[in-house]
């Protein structure tokens, strides 16, 4: 089981007293479920919180990872290989319609599907166990994969 980890500190105006609040925004693989989370606190008050959750991050989230660290790509390593396997690990993965899984496949052969590091590494570890071999590189190129949109 991959295990895989991301994560940025943003700082911003604190709402309840106007003093510097200091976000840690994060993705992470655990346990083989795809998570995200944020602490923030302020460095002037009492105000603080922590949020976390299971599934595709929030696009704030999701965006101050890839300006931060840059987008991952997810390719198919042999583009001649069956997409039977890939179709059923994407519809289990992101409970997608077939039609909406063909599209995600034929991205994945063509071109790859681009996200954070920990978006792509997630979906690599579901088309590993479904004996699908893929790589992942850095790289701008290819439809960004947004997770948000498909789960």
């Amino acid at each position: 089981m991959i295990t895989a980890t991301q994560g940025v500190k943003l700082t911003s105006q604190c709402e309840s007293c106007g003093g510097e609040l200091i976000r840690d925004v994060g993705q992470f693989i655990d346990r083989g479920q795809l998570w995200w989370g944020v602490e923030a606190q302020c460095q002037d008050c009492p105000n603080a919180w922590c949020e976390t959750d299971t599934g595709p991050a929030p696009e704030g989230v999701r965006q101050a990872l890839l300006t931060k660290h840059g987008a991952a790509r997810l390719c198919l390593a042999n583009k001649d290989a069956s997409l039977v396997p890939v179709l059923r690990a994407l519809r289990e993965m992101q409970d997608l319609s077939l039609g909406e899984a063909r599209r995600m496949a034929a991205d994945l052969k063509e071109v790859g599907l681009v996200g954070t590091f920990v978006d792509v590494a997630y979906l690599a570890e579901g088309l590993r166990n479904r004996s699908v071999t893929v790589t992942i590189t850095s790289s701008p190129t290819g439809p960004l994969l947004n997770l948000t949109e498909m789960g």
